[in-house]
């Protein structure tokens, strides 16, 4: 029987202005669940751009997407916000009670408002340019780690050079009965910690890594049995029966594009007074929204959360009037982020 989550608030997409609008939401006593498509929190700036600095975000003058990314989680924390990872919201029903959300992988959330702050849309992984693949997908070829336990025993070769692939290479190297990272080049884009881990288990002999690119797939009924790879050698055979591709991450709209509320293109219109869309109890906040004087930053888009949680506050808490408080004097919201009695301003 397929467990139903219940909650105030259900929201799409776990970069940061997902992540910022559960503080606002929090802050007027509304519990949120998210949905990702990533395996972590944190959208873009932890996928994309970890390491990049970033320069506009208000009091910080520069910090890394991932920095950015560990401070809001921080921040927070006092909500306890749920997070379903590793999987795309792909159907979205009107109920009595406000909306049932479910995933590519059968997790159903009901919540009385629905916030869209899915970016330019759903991260999907860009798939190797190789002949056949199609006919091996979700048997022996993946682009992602649902289970880890999927790969236990496996001859699993991962290809990719960036953070992903040798997050996997390290997690996965003790569960595998053999593992081999396959990247074109021996420079990598992931962090140099992670780089040096890899390299110390291939001195170790735990596992191989070969400088290659993969030309092509070896097998029947969708069960890999090698893999076609060129080196500066010529083509040869490796054998493995599980391929884990990364290559990296696109964006597209989705299933979200479905949903019933009203499109200019790829975009969301909105109410700028409160960033609800053309369907009452859904929000759209971050770069998925569109009005006039719309700058994608995501400065703008804590800005456009705030907002939506005002008016979230009147779908979740009906019979109780609004009141605006700042966080640096109200002790009640100081008691809901946890700061101590001895702590707070007078």
């Amino acid at each position: 029987m397929t467990e139903i989550h219940k909650t105030d608030a259900v929201i799409i997409g776990a970069g940061p202005i997902g992540l910022f609008a559960v503080f606002e939401l929090g802050l007027n006593d509304i519990k949120a669940h998210l949905i990702d498509i990533l395996d972590r929190p944190g959208g873009q700036c932890a996928e994309l751009y970890p390491e990049k600095p970033i320069y506009d975000i208000p009091a910080i003058p520069v910090c890394t997407g991932a920095e950015l990314t560990t401070r809001l989680m921080e921040q927070i924390k006092p909500f306890h916000p749920v997070f379903h990872l590793n999987q795309m919201a792909e159907k979205l029903e009107k109920i009595a009670e406000g909306w049932r959300i479910t995933s590519d992988r059968g997790t159903v959330i009901e919540a009385k408002i629905v916030i869209l702050a899915a970016g330019g849309g759903s991260f999907v992984p860009k798939k190797p340019p190789i002949k056949g693949i199609e006919a091996y997908e979700n048997q022996s070829v993946f682009y992602a780690v649902r289970k880890m336990d999927t790969f236990r025993g496996k001859h699993l070769a991962i290809a990719g050079g960036g953070d992903s692939a040798m997050d996997w290479v390290i997690n996965l190297q003790p569960l595998a009965a053999s593992l081999t990272l396959i990247h074109r080049r021996d420079e990598f884009r992931a962090a140099p910690d992670s780089v040096s881990k890899m390299r110390a288990l291939v001195a170790e002999g735990k596992m191989q890594l070969k400088i290659a690119q993969i030309m092509g797939l070896k097998g029947e009924g969708g069960k890999l049995q090698s893999l076609v790879v060129k080196d500066d050698k010529g083509e040869s055979e490796h054998v493995c029966d599980t391929l884990l591709a990364f290559y990296g991450l696109t964006m597209r709209l989705g299933p979200v594009a479905q949903f019933g509320v009203a499109m200019e293109g790829e975009l969301i219109p909105v109410n700028t007074a409160n960033f609800e869309t053309s369907v009452p109890g859904v929000f759209a906040v971050g770069d998925i929204n569109v009005y006039p004087g719309k700058m994608k930053l995501i400065l703008s888009g804590f800005h456009e959360a705030a907002l939506m949680a005002k008016k979230a506050f009147e779908y979740i808490h009906p019979g109780r009037k609004y009141r605006f408080q700042y966080t640096t004097s109200s002790s009640d919201l100081q008691e809901k982020l946890g700061v101590k009695p001895d702590e707070r301003a007078a």
